[in-house]
């Protein structure tokens, strides 16, 4: 059956939506009795017989929709001709007692006319226009303005449309898309009450069937929304769907919590675009066709032509419909067969033909017969196509007979800003993604299964995101989504046909899609045991190779901060790393300083090489050369930080009583002989590092976001390596973070051997791995108090505001 988004509210808050609809209209009823009373008053103070006609009150944009919310304008023109003896008058009578009860009025004064040339002037105006309804006065002069403006934009309509889409495109590029925002602006984004506005006029036109009624379903949720949220609002109403107003806007609605709430405004703003891309691509078609029939005005015009696409789907007019043999209800491949046919073509599945296979299913037999796994995955794998083609399924309710799962992630949101999208069009985005890497593979039909399960556990609430402190509603308790989503594979994999093995493959995908990306921004790529743990999980290097291609295809469908040249870099080195290991045995040995970094320790104490990046703007080598002794590493840390540069990774090497360490840094790359002077001065003791990095991170605070109270995490990761004790420090991040670690691990004294950080928005996770003064890994009863230590330095400075 066809979803709709107010499916799946509880009565209570369909009861509550309801209502807040009704106080709309009763608004529109008070307004156009107020104006009405007016009006009549006008014509009693001026003596103008009120059946004199000649003058009229027309309603214009929302207001004219009836849609009239607690903060809306009254957009209200006076209509005259030349029967009225004194509009300025009848105006006067009108407008002021508005203004003395302090109305937001927007009005006009304006002849059928000069109406009409307004609209011709300006799309907006245009638009505002042609929704237009008579209020009080002269019907007739209403009719005739309704019907001189509509004939008008008719006869443009070939003219002004691309204006009007190409104006959608461009705000829709500036707001961005409800259902990929996290403080949605209903009205101006994309899917929002604006284009449900252009959806009517799209309609008025006459060239295409805009379902109208679905529209004013659909802008009447989100009015309901907006009306809740305006109250909320107090006295500065807002648009936007503020995360700070989310809470009180979802109780104002009667949905459960913000996260209801958003699933709710997601599912009518993403509606509301699928009914406006198939409207502008049926629109575009339909000028098409009226510009090759005024070129060829002798030619007789052709019928619409079947095109076969495979048994029992055909293409006709740029869509995918039901052939005349089809056997609905009864060939249970019909709707993959159908939707693959379009995604294959790039052609648009018609929606009346998605809601025919919906409302009349033929389930298929478990497990899957081949061709129906064949066709499921070829329709994954037939990228950008597959969006608008998957959309069409889920709106018709035939997504749920493929994925059971699915409704779990339906416009789920993901509250962190690195992801652009809700969760269930991420796992769509990393499918097209996927598809263009299926030659790097030796089943591409498991990788493309395997980007749509990866996030499938995400979407119920307590489950943990991508990362620590990313991706789950916050102050929630955290399951592990990858966890949730391998028992979710293993159900769904017999059933869509996968035997045993395969089926294996696609849990150990779904289970472990973060470990490349994780390990090689958090891990000692050159410690054999980071290495062997990672060749353990996966197994063998086909495996290795379809979870390397999910780790780019997620990354890349995450967002463009996500995959950049240098994480790419660094999965592919421990991508390598793993593959030797896997075919020949081999561990990495740490490398050794080059010749030039063991020259430079040699003759410069302290010295600096900047290696600067072969990409601007990605993270690039800074070598420094300190004395060897505790704290060094710590004052080169804060060094950096004050040259505003945010550590990647840090090696540290000795060379007799030298200390070499090798950063990777993000920034603006530094003069070496200034960051040596100013590494001189802080070694020495001229310059006292701590205290500036300290102000530096209070300066920090008080330009972020509040309440982030949360206290630092610091826990040892037994295991990870043979050779040194890895801790791991998940932080809030800040300028000083590194530093400020540095310093307290420098205080127990012990070592730093390397150190690993990833960032994901406002959230750090710093590992380092620490040595004993003379070498080896730290003693249980030692590593805790370290862990105690940072957690204390931390919890002292900095995390809390």
């Amino acid at each position: 059956m066809p979803l709709t988004p107010t499916s799946s509210l509880a009565p209570s808050a369909r009861a509550r939506l309801t209502q807040v609809g009704r106080s709309r209209a009763e608004r529109t009823r008070a307004a156009d009795g107020r104006l009405r009373s007016l009006l009549s008053d006008a014509f009693a103070a001026t003596g103008i017989p009120p059946t004199a006609g000649g003058v009229s009150v027309v309603a214009l944009g929302g207001y004219g929709r009836e849609e009239l919310s607690a903060a809306s304008d009254l957009d209200v023109l006076l209509l005259y001709d030349d029967r009225c003896p004194d509009v300025a008058a009848v105006a006067e009578r009108l407008w002021y007692p508005l203004w003395d009860d302090r109305v937001a009025l927007d009005h006009s004064v304006r002849t059928v006319a000069e109406t009409s040339e307004a609209a011709a002037g300006d799309l907006r105006t245009a638009l505002s226009l042609l929704d237009a309804r008579h209020v009080a006065g002269d019907a007739a002069l209403t009719i005739q303005l309704r019907t001189t403006l509509l004939a008008g934009w008719r006869r443009t309509a070939p003219r002004r449309l691309p204006e009007l889409e190409r104006s959608c495109r461009e705000r829709a590029v500036r707001v961005g898309e409800i259902a990929a925002l996290l403080e949605p602006d209903l009205k101006e984004a994309r899917g929002g009450l604006r284009d449900g506005v252009v959806m009517r006029a799209l309609a008025a036109t006459w060239l295409v069937d805009v379902p109208q009624v679905n529209i004013a379903r659909l802008r009447s949720g989100l009015l309901d929304v907006r009306d809740v949220l305006h109250e909320v609002g107090g006295r500065r109403p807002t648009d936007r769907l503020r995360a700070d107003l989310q809470a009180d806007v979802a109780a104002g609605c009667g949905l459960p919590d913000r996260d209801a709430l958003l699933r709710y405004v997601y599912h009518l703003g993403r509606t509301m675009s699928h009914t406006a891309d198939i409207a502008w691509r049926r629109a575009g078609r339909a000028l098409a066709g009226r510009s090759v029939r005024r070129g060829s005005r002798t030619r007789p015009r052709p019928g619409p032509a079947l095109t076969p696409l495979g048994p029992g789907v055909a293409a006709v007019d740029g869509e995918v419909v039901l052939a005349p043999e089809a056997r609905l209800g009864t060939d249970p491949l019909l709707p993959l067969r159908a939707a693959y046919a379009a995604a294959d073509h790039g052609l648009l599945l018609a929606p009346h033909t998605a809601d025919r296979l919906g409302s009349t299913p033929a389930s298929l037999p478990t497990p899957w017969p081949a061709e129906a796994r064949r066709l499921f995955t070829a329709l994954l794998g037939s990228g950008p196509d597959l969006l608008a083609v998957w959309e069409t399924c889920d709106q018709a309710g035939l997504v749920n007979d493929l994925v059971p799962e699915w409704d779990r992630v339906r416009c789920a949101p993901q509250y962190s800003p690195v992801h652009r999208h809700t969760v269930d069009r991420h796992l769509l985005d990393t499918c097209v993604e996927a598809s263009r890497l299926v030659r790097r593979v030796y089943r591409p039909d498991l990788l493309l299964v395997g980007a749509l399960l990866h996030d499938l556990g995400k979407g119920e609430r307590g489950e943990r995101g991508d990362r620590d402190g990313e991706g789950g509603e916050p102050g929630r308790p955290a399951r592990d989504h990858s966890v949730t989503g391998a028992e979710i594979a293993a159900r769904l994999a017999p059933r869509w046909g996968f035997d045993q093995a395969d089926t294996a493959t696609l849990v150990l995908l779904v289970r472990h899609h973060l470990l490349l990306a994780d390990t090689a921004t958090r891990r000692d790529l050159d410690d054999p045991t980071t290495i062997r743990q990672v060749a353990a999980v996966v197994g063998d290097a086909d495996t290795l190779d379809l979870l390397a291609a999910l780790t780019e295809a997620d990354a890349r469908a995450t967002g463009p901060a996500t995959w950049t040249p240098w994480r790419a870099a660094l999965v592919g080195r421990l991508v390598g790393h793993v593959r030797r290991h896997l075919e020949r045995g081999q561990v990495p040995a740490p490398g050794p300083l080059a010749q030039w970094q063991r020259a430079l320790a040699r003759e410069h104490v302290p010295g600096v090489v900047v290696e600067p990046p072969e990409i601007d703007g990605e993270p690039f080598r800074i070598t420094a050369v300190a004395p060897g002794r505790v704290g060094s590493l710590a004052t080169v840390a804060g060094v950096l930080a004050l040259a505003r540069l945010s550590v990647r990774s840090a090696a540290v090497h000795t060379d007799g009583d030298v200390g070499v360490s090798i950063w990777t840094v993000a920034g603006e790359p530094p003069d070496p002989a200034v960051l040596r002077e100013r590494l001189d001065a802080a070694l020495s003791g001229r310059d006292q590092v701590a205290p500036r990095v300290a102000r530096m991170d209070a300066t920090h605070a008080a330009h972020g976001r509040p309440g982030l109270t949360a206290p630092a995490d610091v826990r040892v990761a037994s295991g990870a390596s043979a050779a040194a004790t890895v801790l791991e420090v998940r932080a809030h991040d800040r300028p000083g973070l590194f530093h400020q670690i540095c310093a307290a691990v420098a205080a127990t004294g012990c070592s730093v051997r390397s150190a690993h950080v990833s960032t994901w928005a406002d959230n750090a996770v710093d590992v380092f791995y620490l040595t004993r003064p003379q070498g080896g890994p730290l003693d249980d009863g030692v590593a805790a108090q370290v862990a105690e230590s940072i957690r204390t330095a931390l919890d002292d400075r900095g995390t809390n505001r």
